[in-house]
C-alpha cells in the first residue's frame, strides 16, 4: 500500500512539474501579448490543477482506508519502515519546493496581467476622453444647437 502512496505522490510531484512550465509559458505569452494562447493555456492550467486536487483526494482517502484515523502522509510517516519514510519525505520535500515555485510564479503572471488591464483601461479612458466633445455648445441628440445658458432645469409660471 506504500507503492501506491509512493505512485500518487510521485505523479503529484510530476504534475507540478508540468504546472511550472505552464505558468512560465503563460508568463512569456503575456509578454508577448499574444491573449489566445494565454487563454488556452489558462484553461489548461485550471484542468491540471483540478486533477491535483483530485489526486490530493485519492490520497487522502488511500491514507485513511490503510491508516485508520489518519489523513495525512505525516502522520504515517512513523507507521512505515525507515526507507520507505525517507522516500516519502523526499517526495514530499519535492513536492513544497515545486508548490512554492508555481505559487510565485503564479504572482508573477497575476501581477503582470492586472497591470496589462491597468494599462488598457487607461489607454481606453484616455482614448474616450480624446473623442468626447470638449465644448458644451455643440449639436444635441435632437440635431438642435444647445445653447450655452441655463442647462439646470427650472419652474415655469405663468398666468393664465
Amino acid at each position: 500500500m506504500i507503492h501506491m502512496i509512493q505512485e500518487n505522490l510521485s505523479r503529484q510531484a510530476q504534475a507540478l512539474k508540468l504546472l511550472s512550465s505552464l505558468l512560465e509559458e503563460e508568463f512569456s505569452g503575456l509578454l508577448e501579448r499574444h491573449p489566445e494562447n494565454v487563454s488556452v493555456l489558462e484553461l489548461s492550467i485550471q484542468e491540471l490543477v483540478r486533477q491535483l486536487a483530485a489526486e490530493r483526494m485519492s490520497l487522502r482517502s488511500r491514507i485513511s482506508t490503510t491508516f485508520p484515523g489518519k489523513m495525512r502522509v505525516h502522520e504515517i510517516m512513523s507507521s512505515v519502515p525507515d526507507d520507505q519514510a525517507a522516500n516519502l519525505g523526499q517526495l514530499l520535500q519535492d513536492i513544497d519546493r515545486a508548490e512554492q515555485s508555481c505559487a510565485i510564479q503564479a504572482d508573477k503572471n497575476r501581477h503582470f496581467a492586472l497591470g496589462l488591464y491597468d494599462q488598457s483601461m487607461q489607454l481606453l479612458k484616455q482614448l474616450h476622453q480624446s473623442m468626447a466633445p470638449g465644448k458644451q455648445d455643440v449639436y444635441s441628440r435632437n440635431g438642435r444647437y444647445a445653447v450655452s445658458g441655463q442647462t439646470q432645469p427650472s419652474i415655469l409660471r405663468g398666468r393664465l
